[in-house]
This record gives C-alpha cells, sequence and structure tokens, in this order.
C-alpha cells in the first residue's frame, strides 16, 4: 500500500481506505467478515477509515472504535461525520443552517461520535451534507473553532452533496474546512473542473468516494437487478437510473485491459489523478479488500486508456432519487 500526503493535515494516508458505510443500510453484510476484512485492511497498510454516525445510529462508529482499539499501537486516522440536524440527505438549497447544522447540535452529535469512538479527539469531523450559501454563517464556525479549542476535533471537513461538487468552494476559502470528500469516479469527473483546482491552491486534503458508482462500475449489475426493499440500493438504482448506468458500464467493457476487472481500472483511473489523496471504497469483504488495497501499487493506467476513460465523463445533475 503506498499513501500520499493528505493536504495541510499532513498526514500520510493510505491511498485506498476504508469506507464504513455498507455496514449499515445495505443488505448482504455478515459482521464477521465485515470484522475479518477490516482486520485485513489494516494488515495490509490501510491507514484511513471513513464512517458517519448515520450509518446504523452510531453502530459503524462504535465498529471503527472496536478496530482503532485493538491497533492502539498503530496510527489509524478515523474519519466521522456529523448528520443533519432534520435528518435528510441530501441538503437541498431551500435548507437552512439553523435547520442542519445549529451549534448546539455539531456539539452535541460530536460528543455522541467521541463516544462511540472511544477516543478523545476526532482526527476528521465532516458534516455530512452542505450548503455553500452557509459559508459566512457564523454559527457553524462558532462550533468548529470551540471545538478545536477544546482539543474534541484535530480537523474539520465537508462532504458534498452527490453530483454538486462546486457546492462548497466559498466555505472552503474560510480557512476552516481542511478535508473535503467527494464523489469521483470514471463517470463523475466533474470535480476536475473548479473543486480539485481550489483544493489544490488552499491545501486542501481530498477523499474519492462512491469509486464504483454504487456498484455500477464492478461490472456487476445489470437491467434487471432488483435490491431487496430494506437495501439503500432499491431507492437509488429505480429504473430511470438502473438502465442507463448499466449502458454507461458496458460501453466501457472494450476498454477494460486483458486480466483487469472492471473494478480495478476504476479505482486505477481514480489513482491516476494526484489531487486525490485517498479513495474509500466499500468493502464487506476479504476479498474485496485484498484487490482493491492490490490497485495502491504505483502502476498508472496507460495513457491512451485513461484518456479513452476521459471521454466517459457523464455530467449528472441532483434528482428526487439521488440521494
Amino acid at each position: 500500500m503506498l499513501n500520499r500526503r493528505f493536504g495541510r493535515t499532513n498526514w500520510q494516508v493510505s491511498e485506498i481506505g476504508y469506507g464504513m458505510w455498507g455496514l449499515a443500510g445495505w443488505t448482504g453484510s455478515d459482521h464477521t467478515e465485515v470484522a475479518q476484512s477490516l482486520e485485513r485492511s489494516v494488515e495490509l497498510g490501510c491507514n484511513f477509515f471513513d464512517t458517519a454516525w448515520g450509518y446504523g445510529a452510531g453502530t459503524s462508529e462504535q465498529i471503527l472504535g472496536k478496530l482503532m482499539k485493538h491497533h492502539a499501537s498503530k496510527n489509524l486516522y478515523h474519519a466521522t461525520k456529523i448528520p443533519p440536524k432534520n435528518f435528510k440527505w441530501p441538503s437541498k438549497s431551500s435548507f437552512q443552517l439553523k435547520d442542519c447544522f445549529p451549534a448546539t447540535h455539531i456539539i452535541e452529535y460530536t460528543e455522541k461520535s467521541l463516544k462511540n469512538l472511544q477516543v478523545d479527539c476526532i482526527d476528521l469531523q465532516q458534516f455530512h451534507v452542505w450548503e455553500d450559501a452557509w459559508a459566512n454563517k457564523d454559527e457553524w464556525k462558532s462550533a468548529v473553532e470551540k471545538l478545536k479549542k477544546e482539543g474534541k476535533v484535530k480537523h474539520f471537513g465537508i462532504s458534498v452533496n452527490r453530483w454538486e461538487p462546486n457546492n462548497v468552494l466559498e466555505t472552503l476559502k474560510t480557512g476552516l474546512i481542511d478535508t473535503v470528500q467527494v464523489i469521483y469516479n470514471i463517470f463523475d469527473q466533474n470535480p476536475e473542473d473548479h473543486l480539485f483546482p481550489l483544493c489544490r491552491q488552499l491545501d486542501i486534503g481530498i477523499i474519492a468516494r462512491v469509486p464504483f458508482d454504487e456498484g455500477t462500475l464492478t461490472g456487476m449489475l445489470t437491467k434487471d437487478t432488483v435490491f431487496p426493499a430494506d437495501d439503500w440500493r432499491s431507492t437509488y438504482f429505480v429504473p430511470e437510473n438502473l438502465i442507463p448506468s448499466v449502458e454507461h458500464a458496458e460501453a466501457l467493457r472494450p476498454l477494460i485491459p486483458q486480466g483487469m476487472t472492471m473494478a480495478e481500472m476504476a479505482l486505477r483511473f481514480i489513482l491516476c489523478n494526484d489531487d486525490v489523496h485517498t479513495i474509500i471504497p466499500g468493502m464487506r469483504r476479504v476479498r474485496n479488500v485484498e484487490a482493491n488495497i492490490a490497485t495502491s501499487d504505483g502502476k498508472k493506467l496507460e495513457k491512451a486508456l485513461h484518456q479513452a476513460l476521459k471521454n466517459h465523463r457523464w455530467d449528472r445533475t441532483p434528482t428526487e432519487w439521488s440521494q
């Protein structure tokens, strides 16, 4: 596993981190195998773990807390997120700061996360949704400054709403945000336009999430795929999304090099971008951990292939189902 400097935090984080959303809201998770997968990731050099209070109302945080306690001698970086007070994902432009992140709520859920993670100070606390219209509101700023001053949070970040990479630019300029988490993959290349250049200028750490487009870029979905009703993906992969998503993925098949999977190609595409510091795929099985981490070997995609993949950019805008 190779590491990259995580912006002005100066942390050396693993290129492949661990996204822990799949521990809640997705079907097919086996707690024993999840534990084995987490252990295997640490063994292979993964040192960045991303969770949130919203993943199982603290359950995912508690799992991460146990992992860190078990590996107390290792430097494992943890990142979590404050849910919006109205518990609505994603944020909408009509939402007001007081309905999502009043200072009391920011502090309350930071305290909850501290307890779940079994730590005295959170490495990276992130806002789970955001609106750039809140950039110059004093209330969230006062909470950030208070928690940092009290030594309860080292760094703050923002998880940007799906397909809205520019809905954070003014907030980053406040100097209070050290990292940004954004969807970036073969299809979703929009962050390259404005977000990544600003982060480079301000030395802000970048976390790439959803590297497989919620599963499309693994090449495993078909137009007939059906998810259980209690699986979050059943509300995301509605027909108007599933069908074009599968068609876009199928168009990539002729480009996959011999001996490579679509998932590996998807990760290597992201690793070609030096602006990205860590990628956080969901990994609930040991075989996924081993396959994903194996891509962090310093080997880049051939330039011709990388350029061909760039041509598969798919610009999308938020809709009713794009949580």
